[in-house]
């Protein structure tokens, strides 16, 4: 195999911040209080430190708006019917699709430059269908297919706030 141990490890890593803050999004409309990074943190497996950097860009974007002290934490700035799943990636940096790249940037051979134009075209295509994709939803359409199941999960377990359950309950 031509990749250096390095490479692999950069090829196998994923980046899961959009369904995690779809995820995050989802549970924000939920709630009526301000949900603080501690809580989301514990919700995502993720450290309260790296939810508020991540949040924090998000807020800039304007989907969320944050309090600061006792009783503070993250709430929605908008409704989910007026944020799509491009936003959401876009507001993210958008984070790179695929392992797959071009092999060199400044080459001169000519058979190297035509394999990086093909690949440089089938990308460009799947990134263009992928942003059509998240361009045609809004947050708030992810739950059409569950919502009925959400709230009767919701109603069996009224007396414990969604970020009091694990995980896996949710």
């Amino acid at each position: 195999m031509l990749i250096s141990p390095e490479e692999r490890t950069e090829i196998m890593r994923t980046d899961s911040r959009l369904p995690r803050i779809l995820h995050v999004l989802l549970h924000l409309d939920e709630v009526e209080e301000p949900i603080t990074s501690e809580m989301i943190g514990q919700m995502l497996g993720m450290n309260p430190s790296l939810v508020r950097r991540t949040m924090g860009g998000l807020r800039e974007a304007g989907f969320f708006r944050s309090i600061k002290g006792h009783g503070g934490g993250w709430f929605l700035a908008k409704p989910l019917t007026d944020i799509s799943l491009a936003d959401v990636y876009l507001a993210l940096g958008e984070p790179k699709l695929f392992a797959v790249g071009l092999s060199g940037d400044t080459s001169t051979c000519l058979l190297e430059q035509a394999a990086n134009g093909v690949t440089e075209i089938a990308l460009e295509a799947a990134r263009s269908v992928f942003m059509q994709s998240l361009s045609s939803v809004t947050v708030a359409e992810l739950l059409a297919d569950t919502r009925e199941q959400v709230l009767a999960f919701q109603a069996a377990h009224r007396s414990r706030c969604a970020f009091e359950l694990s995980h896996d309950e949710l």
